[in-house]
């Protein structure tokens, strides 16, 4: 019996150090990762990344050394704990399975881990704050901090209201993941993590580039595709690197999502790029266009990692085999942390004047005057509006996939769908877009298509009902995948319509009888809102009247288990 107990110990104690070597491993990656990232950003930013080869930040003289140095510091310092946050919350809330419907240990230890990341996101974010007031202002960091006026400063700088927004985000996140430890809070905190993403990446440069509202869409879908890609697999080189209980199936999850996020920083990038670089010449000649080049190089090899782990190393992993996996993603992790050098430097650094100067008219008036509306101008004034173009365009390729698995599907459905999404464009692409930020009466007739034809039509597509008949349970017991949680959508459905007449009422409110409604009808990304919220405000309104006139609920059909009784995946 002894000889047993000394045999458990010893092999406790073999394991323990095993684990032990991986997380030290794991720490000497952190380390390197992080000392490249810095090492790219100094050398972007000496080698004329600032778009001064004169001095390395605009303002330097005045500002001050620390301000010029440490402001694209703390900066990568601010995407690395975003990064990293993301991707602690997204194991909690995805990659790990339920365990029995509650939250598995090991996704308890990520959100712990998500609550001191993002509460180091949010010191980064006023750091990076302080620093951002100093370099625009041209004075020293202590004099700013000193003088009496930094509150009516942050309110006045774009910068500053984005940063401030960043703070508070954050330190609610930090309360979210220290508080809450259920599959909900834990599904709250990953969109809270994403919305906090994206204050920042809305007022940079691109905010005044030549067409502001592609330009900010693009970058936003960048930046919140990285953090996903980027911080999802750092999680898992170390949940590997702890010998992590269900890498295989993470290792699954996340090998589903990798491509997409794939897509859409590339399709995203290269969007952004268009907005800011007017010509080849530019892409060439200019510091912006040698960054950008650069990153996209990173990016290309990148693509070649997801490749060659989907081809064989993933296989390996579901095998059992993590080894080869951990070592791949490791370099991966380092090549990407470079990547995130460049994306700073080239956030210091200017677009070329041309489109610095036309976006900066274009920003500061909206869009060039128009003309007194017309039948005719309103049917040939197109825009394109990159955000709802987008949202077209996957919510179209979702419901072919779901009517395409679909045992039979009503064709009267599928008509009104796609119904939908034209109302959508027209609304939000066509003249009546563009006369809607300047004309009360072309707002009304965008709201009432959104709000009225477009949301009743999304909801006689029945949407959930489609996605219930076709996604299945989740594979594990007691998990909750898609379909789980669309079940627990359909349950709140009251609660659903309320929230809509909320919407509506307080929009209407803001928009047509309150001095905010100007602010609200001209910001590019402030009508991107509104139109959002009428939209939404629709469908949850519609939802049940509509959905019983189409022919049925968005319930399950008794062919489908019921909420509780799923079971695994054949």
């Amino acid at each position: 019996m002894r000889a047993r107990e000394r045999r458990h110990g010893v092999d406790d104690l073999l394991r323990a150090t095993q684990v032990s070597g991986f997380a030290l491993r794991a720490g000497g990656v952190a380390a390197v990762a992080a000392g490249v990232a810095a090492s790219v950003l100094a050398v972007a930013l000496a080698g004329g990344g600032s778009g001064d080869g004169a001095q390395v930040v605009p303002g330097l003289d005045e500002a001050g050394r620390l301000t010029g140095w440490g402001l694209p510091a703390v900066r990568l310092a601010l995407d690395g704990l975003a990064v990293l946050t993301v991707g602690a919350v997204l194991a909690a809330a995805v990659l790990i399975p339920l365990d029995g419907g509650r939250l598995a240990p090991a996704a308890a230890r990520h959100l712990r881990a998500a609550a001191w990341l993002s509460s180091g996101w949010a010191l980064a974010a006023a750091a990076t704050l302080a620093l951002t007031l100093s370099d625009v202002l041209g004075e020293p960091l202590g004099r700013v901090l000193t003088t009496g006026s930094v509150l009516q400063q942050i309110r006045d700088l774009p910068q500053g209201n984005a940063l401030a927004l960043v703070v508070a985000l954050t330190l609610a996140l930090a309360v979210l993941t220290w508080t809450r430890r259920t599959p909900g809070g834990a599904l709250g905190a990953l969109a809270l993590a994403g919305v906090a993403l994206l204050p920042p990446p809305l007022t940079g440069h691109s905010a005044a580039a030549t067409n502001h509202g592609a330009a900010v869409t693009s970058l936003a879908l960048h930046v919140v595709g990285v953090a996903f890609w980027v911080g999802g697999l750092v999680v898992l080189v170390a949940h590997a690197a702890r010998r992590g209980p269900r890498i295989e199936v993470m290792c699954e999850r996340f090998g589903r999502m990798a491509p997409w996020c794939f897509l859409a920083v590339g399709l995203s990038g290269v969007a952004n790029l268009a907005t800011r670089t007017p010509s080849v010449a530019d892409l060439v000649a200019g510091d912006y266009g040698r960054l950008a080049i650069a990153k996209g190089v990173a990016f290309a090899v990148l693509g070649w990692f997801g490749w060659w782990h989907r081809r064989h190393t993933l296989p390996a992993v579901a095998a059992g085999s993590v080894y080869g996996f951990a070592r791949l993603a490791t370099v991966e992790t380092v090549v990407m942390a470079a990547a995130m050098g460049l994306a700073v430097a080239l956030s210091r650094t200017a677009p070329s004047e041309a489109a610095v100067e036309e976006g900066a008219v274009q920003a500061l008036l909206g869009q060039a005057p128009l003309a007194e509306p017309t039948l005719g101008r309103l049917a040939t004034l197109w825009r394109f509006d990159l955000f709802f173009a987008v949202l077209v365009v996957v919510l179209a390729g979702l419901y072919v996939a779901g009517v395409a698995r679909s045992r039979s599907w009503p064709k009267s459905r599928v008509l009104a769908w796609y119904a939908s999404l034209l109302v959508v464009v027209v609304a939000t692409q066509s003249g009546v877009a563009r006369y809607a930020f300047e004309e009360t009466g072309a707002l009304v007739v965008q709201q009432a298509l959104l709000t009225g034809l477009a949301s009743s039509l999304l909801v006689a597509g029945a949407p959930i009902r489609l996605a219930l008949d076709v996604v299945r349970p989740a594979r594990i017991d007691g998990d909750r995948g898609p379909r789980e949680w669309l079940l627990l959508l359909v349950r709140a459905r009251g609660a659903g319509r309320a929230v809509g007449a909320g919407l509506l009422v307080t929009g209407s409110l803001l928009l047509y009888l309150t001095p905010l409604g100007d602010g609200l009808r001209r910001g590019e990304l402030r009508h991107l809102a509104v139109n959002l919220a009428f939209l939404a405000a629709g469908v949850l309104l519609f939802q049940k009247r509509v959905s019983a006139a189409a022919g049925g609920s968005d319930r399950p059909r008794s062919r489908v288990p019921a909420a509780g009784s799923v079971s695994p995946r054949r």
